[in-house]
C-alpha cells in the first residue's frame, strides 16, 4: 500500500479510477465543505471513510501538510515503452512524450507531472535510478495530476530513448548551450522532449542520444531556469504550435482550476 495525502491528491485517485484506495483516514474535528465534497466522493465510491485525530494522520502522512485526510491506496502500475507507443496520440496525430533524466526533487516531478498534465503528453519515461519516487509528496506537488499521467519506468533511459527513435519519434533535448531556441523548433512532429538534472542538466551519454539540443535564451543575469519552469515553457510551446493543427480536446470530467490553483 501507500499513501497519499491531501484533498486535491485523494479527490483526483478517486476520480481517476487507475487504481482502487483501500480506506481514507479524515480529521474528526474539520469540517468543511471541500473535505465534506471529497469524503462524499469516496463514499460514493464504495471507499471505507474513518476519523481520526490530527496526530495519527500526521504520523500517516509524515507530514502536518495532510489538510485533513489521508488515503490508503494499491500501488501504481508503471507501463512500458510499447505501451507508450500502443496508444493513439491524445492530441492531433503526433505523439509528445516527455523523458526525465534525473530529476530528484520531488516537488519539480510533482510540477513537471501537472503540467504535462494540462499539456497533453501521451506519456513519461521515468529512470529507474537516479529519479525521485512517485511518493506523497509529487502526488501533493502535482495536485493530484500524477493519478492520469501514463508513466513508464525504463531500466535505461538511453536505449528507452533510441526505442522511441525506432518508433520515428525526434528526441529533442533541452541544454543551456544548446542551438536553436526552443521557439525555433518544430513541435509539429512526433516528439520526446528531455530534461535533465536539477543544476547539472542532462548526462551526456543523454545528451549524445538527443537528435537536438535546444536552449531558452535569458535576458537576465541567471543562465537557466528551473527544471519545472523549464520544462513549462517548452511544453506549453508545443501546445501552440501544435494548436493549429486539429486537435481532439476531451471534454473536463469536472471544471479544471488555472494557474495557481
Amino acid at each position: 500500500m501507500e499513501v497519499l495525502y491531501g484533498i486535491h491528491p485523494v479527490e483526483e485517485a478517486v476520480r481517476s479510477g487507475g487504481r482502487p484506495l483501500d480506506h481514507v483516514r479524515f480529521a474528526r474535528d474539520r469540517r468543511d465543505a471541500r473535505l465534506e465534497a471529497v469524503l462524499d466522493l469516496c463514499r460514493k465510491a464504495g471507499v471505507k471513510c474513518s476519523p481520526a485525530s490530527k496526530d495519527e494522520l500526521t504520523r500517516l502522512a509524515k507530514t502536518e501538510m495532510h489538510q485533513g485526510i489521508v488515503a490508503q491506496v494499491r500501488e501504481r502500475k508503471f507501463l512500458a515503452i510499447e505501451d507508450l507507443l500502443a496508444a493513439p496520440p491524445r492530441n492531433g496525430e503526433h505523439y509528445f512524450f516527455l523523458a526525465l533524466d534525473g530529476v530528484e526533487d520531488p516537488h519539480n516531478l510533482g510540477a513537471l507531472l501537472r503540467t504535462a498534465d494540462g499539456a497533453g503528453v501521451d506519456g513519461i519515461l521515468l529512470p529507474e535510478r537516479r529519479s525521485a519516487p512517485l511518493t506523497a509528496v509529487v502526488a501533493k506537488s502535482s495536485a493530484g495530476a500524477s493519478e492520469y499521467v501514463r508513466i513508464a519506468r525504463v531500466t535505461n533511459l538511453v536505449r528507452a530513448l533510441e526505442r522511441l527513435k525506432e518508433a520515428n519519434v525526434w528526441v529533442v533535448g533541452l541544454d543551456e548551450r544548446g542551438t536553436p531556441d526552443y521557439s525555433d523548433h518544430d513541435f509539429k512532429t512526433h516528439t520526446a522532449l528531455v530534461l535533465g538534472r536539477e543544476g547539472a542538466g542532462l548526462h551526456d551519454l543523454v545528451k549524445r542520444t538527443c537528435d537536438h539540443l535546444l536552449r531558452i535564451p535569458m535576458a537576465g543575469s541567471v543562465s537557466s531556469l528551473n527544471v519545472s519552469v523549464a520544462g513549462a515553457v517548452v511544453m506549453f510551446e508545443a501546445v501552440r504550435q501544435r494548436a493549429g493543427a486539429p486537435v481532439q480536446v476531451a471534454k473536463p470530467s469536472k471544471p479544471r482550476k488555472g494557474l495557481g490553483s
